[in-house]
């Protein structure tokens, strides 16, 4: 049974009657050109844009919920660490904001922390991290309040290649550990093959194919072969 399910999604000057469920547990990476309407895909499913259609979580409509009450974490490629907090602080923020005890937000980061090897980044301000270490604090920051849907829009498109194939290691663990269902939009080929158990293809705002790695690399559908075709020869 899909977890996320999309029914006739359409924004203004974007998506157009998109329809697509995701599983619960999957990693799915959302491919397409710049402007085809990926990232606005995720903002609907965190609530964040206007749309038309339905979007359910679990067979629960999620219209009129809003995005704060969606239990979904959000990871961007800038991440916007607050700059006067350090690294505890910064992972504490929506905790804090709603209404956890002191206690429990400690042992919470503690763990968090220890999870992504960062614990001794634990009083670091944002301008004495690096990039790597700015996007496992991002990203500790998003799973802390324990999504069960994690939407990540490009996060290691600005890392060098060896800290972005480590930390896409540390997601695969976390997505097993914690049982997250993720979205990931990216451009890099290389880590949709490496991360996805599924690949959706959006060109103009509509999907143009869902299917296995497989499937897309080797049997891109007619509308997705110049596409596909273009970023392998980059």
């Amino acid at each position: 049974m899909s977890y996320i399910s999309l029914e006739n999604i359409t924004t203004p000057y974007c998506l157009e009657n998109v329809n697509l469920n995701i599983e619960a547990g999957e990693i799915m990476a959302v491919l397409g050109f710049t402007g085809a309407g990926k990232s606005t895909l995720l903002n609907v499913i965190a609530g964040l844009t206007e749309y038309k259609g339905d979007v359910y979580f679990n067979q629960n409509n999620m219209n009129h919920i809003r995005t704060e009450r969606r239990n979904v974490g959000y990871l961007l490629q800038d991440i916007y660490l607050f700059p006067h907090l350090n690294t505890f602080d910064n992972i504490a923020f929506g905790l804090r904001a709603g209404g956890y005890p002191d206690d429990e937000i400690k042992e919470k980061i503690d763990s968090i922390l220890h999870l992504l090897n960062i614990t001794h980044l634990k009083k670091r301000y944002p301008k004495d991290l690096s990039g790597g270490e700015k996007q496992r604090v991002g990203l500790a920051r998003s799973i802390i309040i324990e999504p069960k849907i994690l939407l990540l829009d490009e996060p290691l498109s600005s890392l060098d290649p060896s800290t972005a194939r480590s930390i896409r290691k540390e997601l695969k663990v976390l997505q097993k550990r914690l049982n997250l269902t993720i979205l990931y939009v990216t451009h890099d080929f290389a880590e949709a093959k490496e991360l996805a158990d599924r690949i959706v293809v959006i060109t103009e705002g509509q999907i143009k194919q869902l299917g296995s790695v497989h499937d897309i690399f080797n049997l891109p559908a007619e509308e997705i072969r110049e596409f596909i075709s273009a970023a392998i020869s980059v």
